[in-house]
């Protein structure tokens, strides 16, 4: 293990690029409590006994290879070293990280896992990821091949996805739900004050970024996403496999089953409710269909004018690539148009040219440290474009080295300097010119004058793409993750003593304190602590077990009386008898 980074690595986390790693942590496996335990074991325990009958046949198995127990919360260690064998690997964040993080980490085959647990209080459901939710939902499934390449190609496309204002804002509030919803003794008013501020970002969106389209894919597939037929789906998303409430809640006929398609991009979620839809694939093969045809929605794939306009919305890193294969990356700022199509674009602050991923020497943020703007298109009255001339043509058009040239572009921006050199790719195509005392105007403005400053203009007839993220990941400092982080349950005196009960009946379990009196740990407390309910399941559990039918009679008749009192807590009281009494099978 890494001292410096918290986590063991392995050849596949070797291959994160740096700024990914700032999202990592320690997973402090020995933080977790026994009460932690016994709300992973619970989950676990109804939902392999449950899902092994709805869930897709690719979970079950997918619980053996992964090396997921029932009883015991998993080391991420552990899971390592056996998801290298499916040639992926996990890590530890802390909750919520940004949508480009999470699905970049996906592009890499690494599995991003929220090591905390929910409390107690919220074991049917929480908005919070956690290890349930990404440990025992997300990592099953990826045992099956056609699905794991999903995965890793939705994180491909999903990362270069452009983003919004807004969305950033989303997640944000979002992020800050799911800490309050975990952290002990929050309020409900402060829960039900951060429900109505999402409620109020999501009902006032605008036109949905590619970013929030693509998460609606991933929300209805990879979260809530069910398979087979309309008739008779299975479970395969990790949101419905770790919802112990939710898994059962969708089999109904109450939530309506859609045949699933580029529609569900369309359709957006509330995080804070149960689903009233979900969507249904017939197979996961068909997930990679759609999420190609969304793709050549995308401007990753379409460029032009309107991919240039939503990387300068966004007001985020991103990167054009022009059709000479040159890519400039920075926070794009303005453009100026002709006949629906971009003639000029302008970035604003550090920014630097790429071809292929890799920047071209001498083109850095140091070199484009204010920024960085070029014409693009043809030039006026000659048909033949400049990345198309041969160098006898350049030369007939005296753009060649040593010449002062005026060159007027389609639309009206003109460049008029001294050329210097030009920039070839690898097929001799013409990338960038190099000018000295320039001058780029626009009709009658100046865009951009210089003497002794050099000037790049960059050759390409159009943007043929537009993406989210830097075209080499080296060419920007990406190391500014300043998240706030989720907050840590402080134990009262109280809860301690709590927490020493159900140690006490887990080491029994384990067979590390046999001696204990079962009879006397209930009766303490069902006195102290008359409220819980997990604990009287699990001496029930072991009561059954050993033949104890006065023990389990008088926990059922407690546990009874609880339902009454708290009504909620009655179908996840019943489910823990049922468990306890065989009446549900859960092996693994």
């Amino acid at each position: 293990m890494n001292n410096t980074t918290g986590y063991e690595s392995n050849t596949i986390l070797d291959k994160l690029p740096q700024h990914l790693l700032q999202y990592i942590k320690p997973q402090n496996y020995e933080e977790y409590t026994p009460v932690n335990q016994a709300v992973w074991r619970y989950v676990m325990r109804k939902n392999v006994a449950y899902l092994s009958k709805v869930a897709h046949e690719s979970y079950v198995e997918g619980l053996k290879k992964t090396g997921i127990s029932i009883d015991n919360i998993p080391n991420m260690y552990g899971m390592n070293r056996i998801l290298k064998d499916l040639g992926w690997a996990a890590v530890a964040v802390d909750g919520f990280i940004p949508p480009a993080a999470f699905m970049e980490f996906q592009a890499y085959n690494v599995l991003v896992i929220a090591s905390d647990i929910r409390q107690l209080e919220n074991i049917a459901y929480t908005p919070a990821p956690d290890i349930i939710h990404e440990g025992a939902g997300h990592a099953p499934i990826i045992a099956n091949p056609e699905y794991a390449a999903y995965l890793r190609r939705f994180g491909e496309i999903g990362s270069k996805a452009i983003s919004s204002a807004k969305d950033f804002e989303l997640y944000e509030a979002v992020r800050h739900l799911s800490i309050i919803k975990e952290a002990n003794g929050t309020p409900i008013s402060e829960i039900e004050s951060a429900e109505k501020h999402i409620a109020h970002l999501q009902d006032n969106m605008g036109e949905p970024s590619e970013m929030a389209l693509i998460r609606n894919l991933h929300w209805w597939t990879v979260e809530y996403g069910l398979i087979g037929t309309l008739e008779q789906p299975k479970i395969y998303g990790a949101g419905l496999l770790s919802s112990i409430g939710e898994s059962e809640w969708c089999m109904t006929d109450q939530v309506k089953k859609l045949p699933y398609s580029i529609e569900a991009a369309r359709t957006s979620f509330d995080i804070t409710k149960p689903q009233p839809q979900l969507f249904v694939t017939p197979d996961f093969a068909f997930l990679s269909q759609v999420l190609e045809d969304f793709a050549n929605t995308m401007a990753l794939r379409t460029g032009g004018l309107s991919g240039l306009q939503k990387l300068i919305n966004s007001k985020e890193l991103g990167t054009i690539e022009l059709s000479t294969g040159l890519q400039v990356s920075g926070n794009f700022e303005s453009l100026i148009a002709h006949d629906g199509k971009p003639i000029y674009f302008q970035t604003k602050g550090k920014s630097a040219l790429a071809y292929r991923e890799k920047e071209l020497v001498g083109q850095d943020v140091n070199q484009h440290e204010t920024g960085f703007g070029s014409p693009i298109g043809r030039l006026k009255g000659i048909n033949i474009p400049i990345e198309e001339m041969s160098p006898r043509d350049l030369k007939a058009y005296k753009i060649y080295e040593g010449e002062i040239v005026s060159l007027d572009f389609t639309g009206g921006i003109n460049v008029t300097g001294k050329i210097i050199t030009g920039t070839r790719n690898l097929q001799g195509r013409i990338i960038l010119i190099t000018f000295e005392n320039c001058k780029v105007t626009y009709k009658d403005k100046v865009l951009f004058q210089s003497n002794q400053e050099l000037y790049n203009m960059a050759i390409g007839e159009e943007i043929v793409s537009a993406f989210h993220g830097p075209a080499d990941l080296k060419s920007f400092d990406l190391l500014d993750h300043t998240l706030s982080k989720t907050k840590q349950t402080d134990l009262n005196s109280s809860l301690s003593e709590l927490e020493l009960y159900y140690q006490t009946i887990r080491d029994f379990r384990n067979g590390k304190n046999t001696i204990v009196s079962r009879n006397k740990v209930f009766q303490e407390v069902q006195e102290k602590f008359p409220t819980d309910w997990l604990l009287p399941i699990e001496i029930y559990e072991l009561s059954i077990k050993s033949g104890d039918k006065q023990l389990a009679q008088k926990i059922k008749v407690h546990l009874e009386h609880l339902k009454l009192e708290q009504p909620k807590l009655g179908q996840l009281i019943d489910d823990g008898l049922a468990l306890a009494s065989n009446t549900m099978v859960a092996t693994v």
